[in-house]
């Protein structure tokens, strides 16, 4: 461009010369600076559930999505349709058709319980599995949890020219020569979206890729996050390699991560495997020692305010004088400190006031039997302090880690070391395997193949590990969920440590291409129960979500063996719940008004936190407010009867989650005024208004 506006300038003519200097102006502002390919149409989704009617856009179901036609009549059961493009006129059977919906169109979703296992009555901690295209459900985690999530693990389509995705309902094959194009925009929309999803203080966004599109990928990622911190793993997933043509034999692929914030890498205590030298890497401390100071998710005062209180340490630094007790107050100075101490409080890095992870009682207790630990020095925010989680204090007491002294603070030392230490970039794991840790898995559990090229359980449990080891309470997503390796990992990491992390996978419902043809050539068309029985959401991802959850396989036998460097027995299932949603769509020409509010409570469920068993509404008429001690939330349907509302609410402090379904601001601000530290919402007593997806809000 730069040559061109030199040449432009040798133009003698100078109405030319400024002519077409205004047209490669025009030109440049145009052009993309970094990343360059074409945007491709919106993306299609059909919409099984929306009847077909008069003035629907619809597609014939087994043909290309983006032919489409606008109902004019039906009469029996044929529709007279008029196709745009040539515009002419068509008949086609009802029973062919399917309303669709452009990106950009309105479509107003809602959540259809499918299925649910619960194997942790006693917890309120629910997982969910959607059933969905990921771009709108994206949309629609965007209005549950819009700078919420603290981890977003991918494993998208790698796009390796064979039939393995699809781009607006039909796969893409080497043989399109826009392939590359057509990922990279079905990559952009939906990372425009996980972007708004991202705490953007402290979270993460791991990718994992192969290298027919890492360079692309790369590039997108430098463009769409611009002030993340990102680096590149590159991963062994395959030590026999799989052949490459005349190349190489592939053995590993990558992880971009993508930190947000101030987004760190935990210290873990890790296998010699992960040293990079294992002779002069002697960075090794006892134990596993976690930070006493909470992360993650409800890190601030307000969340947990009595585990807010001042630790007396003696102002050398060497020993913990005493403990004081929950400060209720907005004046940390008034506390009196003990002579000879330094008050040390859960402040965070960016000034704001914390809380601890434990109580001060559990704390007091901890430090009598040696489980806290100071740091090495005072700083800006206090003094680090570190304490022994549940699973590594069991492991002390079963004489696994023997005690050998005490340090001077009066913590434990171990004879048995724990190497804890930040790992390189070259990650050559041997469970990270995706035959034994990935293949061999989901056959022990499904007993079939019913899933190609499976990640290694423990390669996604240790990529995520890295950033959530310290945030107990992490919200993690996973929109394209596949097998559902993401939430057994999960699952695993809290059985580890005790943790409350809770995981949203999301996937399609898609059949392989060799199983459309065999479903087409039998008749079946994409919404048949034949076709739907066969897609990964409900023939791979939930059973074994199921099983996995429950220690069985999918013939109820228990599974053998133990969890790869655990004592954790995969026959003891974990302590966990989870529900299963299909992302539906309602056809807002049929939407009654009795109905509105039964089809969007899971939408309202999932907002509060998704706590507890989601409630289930028995009767089509509905009660005045909904109080729900155990979701931790409440519901006024009827404002009216706003002060027995408030007196209920005034009754159970552990609520918190309120939503008021009222038109008027006004009232509602009145109406919010007393519930500080809550979660309040606003509902329209339309249901269109509050959840019209991609018109804006």
């Amino acid at each position: 461009m730069a040559l061109l506006q030199d040449l432009i300038q040798q133009i003698d003519d100078p109405a030319l010369r400024e002519r077409i200097l205004q047209e490669t102006n025009k030109l440049l502002k145009q052009k993309k600076f970094g990343l360059v390919f074409e945007e491709h149409i919106p993306e299609c989704t059909p919409l099984y559930d929306i009847p077909v009617r008069k003035g629907a856009l619809v597609a014939i179901k087994d043909k290309n999505i983006q032919q489409s036609y606008v109902v004019e009549s039906i009469t029996g059961g044929t529709a007279k349709c008029f196709e745009k493009e040539s515009k002419t006129t068509v008949e086609i059977p009802v029973s062919s058709l399917v309303c669709i919906a452009r990106f950009g169109d309105p479509i107003y979703p809602c959540l259809k319980p499918i299925d649910e296992v619960e194997n942790a009555p006693d917890s309120d901690l629910w997982h969910t599995l959607i059933e969905a295209d990921n771009y709108h459900a994206l949309q629609l985690l965007e209005y549950l949890y819009a700078g919420k999530v603290d981890c977003i693990y991918i494993d998208p389509p790698y796009n390796t020219g064979a039939r393995d995705w699809k781009y607006n309902n039909d796969y893409v094959d080497s043989s399109d020569a826009y392939r590359h194009s057509k990922w990279l925009s079905m990559m952009e929309k939906r990372l425009k979206l996980a972007k708004k999803l991202l705490n953007p203080n402290d979270s993460v966004l791991i990718c994992a890729i192969d290298e027919k599109e890492y360079l692309h990928l790369g590039c997108l990622f430098e463009e769409l996050f611009p002030d993340a911190n990102m680096q590149m793993i590159s991963t062994v997933t395959n030590s026999r390699g799989v052949a490459r043509g005349n190349g190489f034999a592939r053995t590993d692929e990558y992880l971009f991560i993508l930190q947000i914030g101030t987004s760190s890498v935990s210290r873990l205590p890790l296998s010699d495997e992960w040293r990079v030298n294992v002779k002069k890497d002697n960075r090794v401390t006892h134990l596993r020692w976690s930070m006493l100071i909470r992360s993650g998710s409800h890190f601030l005062r307000a969340d947990s305010a009595n585990q807010f209180y001042p630790v007396f340490v003696n102002n050398d630094g060497k020993s913990i004088h005493s403990v004081g007790e929950p400060y209720y107050g907005s004046n940390r100075d008034e506390v009196v400190v003990p002579e000879g101490t330094t008050a040390v409080w859960p402040m965070r890095k960016d000034g704001n006031e914390g809380n601890w992870q434990i109580s001060a009682e559990n704390l007091r207790e901890l430090i009598k039997q040696g489980f806290v630990m100071l740091g090495n020095k005072f700083t800006d925010t206090g003094m680090p302090i570190y304490y022994l989680k549940r699973g590594e204090i069991k492991k002390v007491k079963e004489g696994i880690y023997k005690i050998t002294g005490h340090r001077e603070d009066g913590s434990i030392i171990s004879d048995t070391e724990v190497r804890s230490l930040v790992t390189g970039t070259q990650w050559r794991i041997g469970s990270h395997d995706a035959s034994t840790g990935g293949t061999a898995l989901i056959k022990s559990v499904l007993g079939e193949t019913r899933f190609t090229y499976p990640k290694s359980l423990y390669a996604v449990h240790d990529s995520i590990r890295f950033f959530v080891a310290e945030k107990p309470n992490a919200l993690i997503l996973d929109f394209f969920a596949g097998s559902g390796t993401t939430l057994h990992a999960v699952n695993l990491l809290n059985a580890e440590d005790g943790g409350h992390r809770r995981c949203i996978m999301v996937t399609n419902n898609e059949v392989s291409d060799a199983e459309e043809k065999n479903l087409k050539k039998h008749g079946n068309n994409p919404g048949d129960k034949e076709w739907e029985e066969l897609g990964i959401a409900r023939y791979v991802t939930w059973p074994r979500t199921v099983c996995t959850i429950e220690g069985q396989d999918i013939n109820g036998e228990p599974l053998k063996g133990n969890y790869i460097d655990t004592d954790i027995p995969m026959s003891n299932g974990f302590k966990a719940n989870c529900k299963f949603f299909k992302l539906t769509f309602l056809d807002k020409t049929s939407v009654a008004l009795g109905r509105q509010f039964q089809e969007l409570f899971p939408v309202l469920w999932m907002k509060g936190g998704a706590i507890g068993r989601c409630p289930v509404l028995k009767s089509d008429e509905l009660p005045n407010m909904l109080i729900l001690p155990k979701n931790k939330m409440a519901v006024l349907i009827d404002e009216i009867y706003y002060s027995e509302f408030d007196s209920e609410i005034q009754k159970h402090p552990e609520i918190r989650t309120v939503f008021i379904i009222t038109d008027s601001e006004a009232a509602y601000r009145t109406m919010i005024r007393t519930y500080d530290g809550k979660d309040c919402y606003q509902l329209y007593r339309d249901y269109l208004d509050n959840f019209r997806i991609n018109s804006g809000r």
